[in-house]
């Protein structure tokens, strides 16, 4: 897919503000998933040489999450939909 419009992610009348703010924290899992499993190869092979180049992605989180929430394998759900048990 290439570069996906804010109308492909946003639906339903979402704001712009809650897809920046979805595809922020998705982006921040990826990270924080890519450097636990980093911190767990470094562990296991203590004193030993670690090749991280397997780590390297060629796409950067934020493009990554972008991509997710177009095809749909994220959704934004809004805080009020919570409260009033609507979440999908």
């Amino acid at each position: 897919m290439l570069r996906p419009t804010i109308g492909q992610i946003a639906t339903k009348g979402e704001s712009y503000y809650s897809v920046v703010i979805a595809v922020a924290k998705r982006a921040r899992e990826i990270t924080n998933e890519l450097y636990e499993v980093k911190q767990k190869e470094i562990n296991q092979n203590e004193g030993k040489q670690v090749d991280l180049s397997r780590f390297r992605t060629e796409q950067k989180p934020v493009k990554t999450a972008v991509e997710e929430f177009a095809a749909r394998k994220y959704y934004i759900v809004e805080d009020s939909e919570i409260k009033n048990g609507k979440s999908e």
